[in-house]
């Protein structure tokens, strides 16, 4: 019989301060573990069908291989924010006010830039219920950490629950008007031992995808998915859609993409993604109450020390927000955060086996 328990482990240290790896196991023996350094999301354990267990995240053993120089821009399993994507220029308006962010990917700003919530450490705390098991990490970043306006406190707080699934809820709030669309960067891999994601099956609830610019920023157009290697609208095999994006002479040769997506807290409560493994029938459903879904297939990626082995498509990201770029495109969006409206969203995952 499986205990449900909460636990704490030395993940090693980082910049001279203690990295902790706290792990939820619910009544099915199915766990998850975050570290207290930068949110990041570092195991989802499930049954293996052969009596062990399988990670079905893109994960390390020791905070080293997270901070390597070589593996930081890939943000591994980390919390992103105070905003996702990358903002044109370093330029946003909030009601008729203009601000400038520092730059940290060529004249852009991305993911909330070079010392966000993806650099931060935080405070921890556990809740444990009949039905679920809670992991909340806060923390207050301000204009001398990451130059963006105000001071904004932020609570990321993990679930899971003894139907396996597992919750990551986003809530912020700030004394200032600035910014706030946060998301996770975990990366999927469902296998046992691939170190592809060509075996996956992928299916969006996504009609669109945005057009991009060479410095994959938003031009403000949407174009149809339909007949063109983007139409995930079917369950479709990711290694015909990654063959297809290298035909047509795609410069990353393979996804690193904005789709379009219902939010799942609309109308028939559908998921945003689904992801299977073809090989082992495993399944995650990821619903988010946002109009944005980033896919990237960790392109020409070649990080060492994680528990896939290096290379081309070794793991996929997933990342809900909404639309990103929104001061520059009103249409996709608010990401505004303002004094005395606190702002929350959900990201939530189904697994079945």
């Amino acid at each position: 019989m499986v205990t449900v328990k909460i636990e704490h482990t030395s993940f090693g240290s980082y910049e001279d301060r203690a990295v902790v790896k706290y792990t939820l196991t619910n009544d099915n023996g199915v766990s998850i573990s975050v570290l207290n350094f930068a949110g990041i999301w570092q195991a989802y354990m499930v049954p293996d069908g052969r009596g062990g267990q399988v990670n079905l995240l893109l994960g390390a053993d020791n905070v080293a291989a997270y901070t390597t120089p070589n593996n930081v821009p890939l943000y591994v399993g980390r919390i992103v924010g105070r905003f996702g994507g990358r903002i044109a220029k370093g330029q946003f308006d909030i009601d008729g006010s203009s601000y400038q962010i520092p730059a940290n990917e060529g004249e852009n700003s991305l993911h909330g830039g070079a010392n966000g919530l993806s650099q931060q450490f935080y405070d921890v705390a556990t809740s444990q219920g009949q039905e679920q098991l809670q992991l909340i990490l806060t923390t207050t970043i301000g204009t001398a950490t990451d130059q963006l306006p105000g001071n904004e406190t932020v609570k990321i707080t993990y679930t899971l629950d003894n139907h396996n699934g597992v919750t990551i809820d986003f809530a912020g709030r700030a004394d200032a008007k600035t910014l706030f669309n946060p998301t996770t960067h975990a990366y999927w891999n469902l296998a046992s031992d691939s170190s592809t994601i060509q075996g996956h099956v992928l299916t969006l609830n996504s009609t669109y995808h945005l057009e991009l610019d060479d410095e994959k920023i938003p031009t403000g157009r949407k174009l149809l998915n339909k007949n063109t290697p983007f139409d995930f609208s079917r369950p479709t095999v990711l290694g015909t859609a990654l063959q297809e994006m290298q035909e047509q002479g795609v410069a990353e040769g393979g996804f690193d993409d904005i789709f379009v997506v219902l939010p799942s807290n609309r109308l028939a409560h559908e998921p945003v993604a689904t992801l299977m493994d073809a090989a082992s029938g495993r399944k995650i459903k990821m619903y988010s109450d946002r109009n944005g879904l980033v896919v990237y297939t960790a392109n020409g990626q070649h990080a060492d020390g994680f528990n896939r082995s290096a290379g081309q498509w070794f793991a996929m990201a997933l990342e809900g927000q909404t639309l990103p770029d929104t001061p520059h495109h009103p249409q996709f969006g608010d990401i505004s955060l303002r004094p005395g409206y606190p702002q929350h969203y959900q990201i939530h995952y189904d697994y079945f086996a």
